[in-house]
């Protein structure tokens, strides 16, 4: 049985406010988890959820998939630095920024390498000395506490000088690894562009065309949305609660939808529906069967929900949101009742589904 915390914060410019959780993962996560947590859910709660300082638990996290995918369990530093380094030079290749120090001997190691300055052998060297000082460490914490399964343990002290990965690790890559592995990926770039365009504003904006989630000049391809979204909705269509996939090419491959219909902007009538605040995943049916109608009601106090989920974490769109839908929540909500009051006066066809399992929120 799972204890209730209650949470109090104090908004920016306004009164403090509460709500009551489910304690001790939803204390750090902000209430995300409203049931008792899988092996899975806590994998995708450190990676959604844990502290952005540095692109170290992001890399560590698609190592420890590859290496699980390989039937390891023994690994050494030396072992680890391979799949480990190789990610981080990766992405400085096309996001110079990997966390909030203005220096690292590790980047700067591997930034070395990149620019052809040394061999892969001193790379995966300098990796083992300077990467592992603090992610084996904190990547089990969210917030103020480690999340109660261990998927890795640290043996550094011991003769194995490194890692042994967990049955929990290994049956999570057995399961679901090639999902983690997206959520991870599209999590790492949306907080690489938050860091280098230092988001304050509503930048992320969705482009149909290709699925992806762009800057707001549509110059800059950031992630595929589907895994961006996924990790908040746990594989579930946000309106009848059915499995879906994000990975091309899977027969229940999830659609980005528009809560609010994109006709409605498309007519004048509405504005900024193609920004995170009114995207979620939807299965076939419900995309489909929903086309330009207006959601019930339901779904929109789901969409509050959802948003202000993200806002109380520490995902990287935040700011964003909070800058599209409201300072404190009682501005968030009469946004989304504004919205809403706007949408059925325009289109007086409303959409609802019944539910077909258990609700991610």
């Amino acid at each position: 049985m799972i204890g209730l915390v209650n949470i109090r914060i104090r908004s920016l410019g306004g009164p403090s406010y509460s709500f009551t959780v489910p304690s001790p993962f939803s204390e750090a996560t902000g209430g995300f988890l409203e049931y008792q947590p899988s092996d899975y859910d806590y994998l995708r709660g450190i990676i959604l959820f844990g502290q952005n300082q540095a692109s170290y638990k992001f890399a560590l996290g698609k190592s420890l998939l590859e290496l699980a995918s390989q039937g390891r369990e023994a690994v050494s530093l030396d072992e680890l630095a391979v799949p480990f380094s190789k990610h981080v030079c990766a992405h400085l290749q096309n996001a110079p920024k990997q966390g909030h120090s203005k220096k690292s001997e590790f980047l700067d190691g591997c930034r070395r390498y990149n620019n052809g300055e040394i061999e892969e052998v001193a790379l995966f060297d300098h990796t083992r000395k300077h990467g592992f000082n603090a992610v084996i460490k904190a990547f089990h914490k969210v917030g103020r506490i480690d999340v109660p399964t261990r998927f890795f343990l640290d043996e550094r002290k011991s003769s194995t000088k490194g890692i042994i990965l967990t049955p929990e690790i290994h049956a999570v890559c057995a399961g679901a690894g090639e999902d983690v592995a997206e959520e991870i990926e599209a999590r790492w770039r949306l907080v690489e562009t938050a860091w280098d365009l230092e988001i304050n504003t509503s930048l992320i904006l969705y482009d149909s065309s290709n699925d992806q989630l762009t800057s707001r000049d549509r110059r800059r391809q950031v992630t595929s949305a589907r895994p961006a979204l996924n990790g908040y909705q746990r594989g579930k269509c946000f309106y009848c609660n059915r499995h879906v996939e994000i990975i091309s090419g899977s027969s229940d491959l999830a659609h980005v939808d528009h809560v609010f219909p994109h006709t409605l902007q498309r007519h004048g009538i509405m504005e900024n529906l193609d920004q995170v605040w009114n995207l979620v995943l939807a299965c076939v049916d419900c995309n489909l069967g929903k086309s330009d109608a207006v959601p019930d009601s339901t779904y929109v106090e789901k969409l509050e929900t959802r948003n202000n989920y993200l806002i109380h974490t520490h995902h990287p769109l935040t700011d964003t949101l909070i800058r599209q839908t409201g300072q404190d929540p009682a501005l968030r909500h009469q946004f989304l009742q504004k919205a809403l009051d706007l949408a059925r006066e325009h289109q007086p066809s409303v959409w609802s589904t019944k539910p077909q399992g258990d609700s991610a929120f």
